[in-house]
């Protein structure tokens, strides 16, 4: 049996960069943060940060460009997938990064609601309704990461 699952909750590193291929298709790249903490033989605490290059094509590229920003809490989920290719003198060089199959978004940085919510979040418009109209159903509260808090995220805990 073969098995390669990742998932990754961190902070984004900078805005997502989204683009189109020759084909049309929309590919977003994510830099994204996770944190790791122990502590030493001698008591100390020691913290260690790592850095992903994700990669998410279709409609969640589209999504990662249109609501994620630099700094923002998100959860994602995919495989493993390295690429070989030949740098300018000549020697092999291989990269390897996450192909998101999943995401989900996060609390945003302090910054996006202290500017008025700005911030690059692209919050459709408020539609006008008509007294005829039905009202909506309340909108079911999204789940969120805080990774401000202290203590060490268990991926139990996670609610998706």
């Amino acid at each position: 049996m073969n098995v390669n699952k990742v998932l990754l909750v961190g902070r984004l590193t900078r805005d997502p960069e989204v683009r189109n291929t020759s084909s049309g298709q929309t590919v977003a790249s994510i830099s994204l943060a996770t944190g790791y903490t122990w502590k030493d033989k001698n008591g100390q605490k020691q913290e260690r940060t790592e850095f992903h290059n994700l990669v998410l094509w279709g409609r969640l590229g589209e999504i990662a460009g249109q609501y994620l920003i630099k700094g923002q809490e998100a959860y994602f989920e995919g495989r493993l997938q390295t690429q070989k290719y030949t740098d300018k003198t000549g020697a092999d060089r291989y990269k390897t990064e996450i192909v998101v199959e999943n995401m989900q978004l996060g609390a945003k940085p302090r910054s996006a609601y202290d500017s008025g919510g700005a911030g690059g979040y692209n919050k459709p418009a408020p539609q006008p309704q008509s007294p005829s109209s039905q009202p909506e159903a309340p909108a079911e509260a999204l789940p969120t990461i805080n990774l401000d808090e202290e203590e060490e995220v268990k991926i139990e805990d996670v609610p998706f």
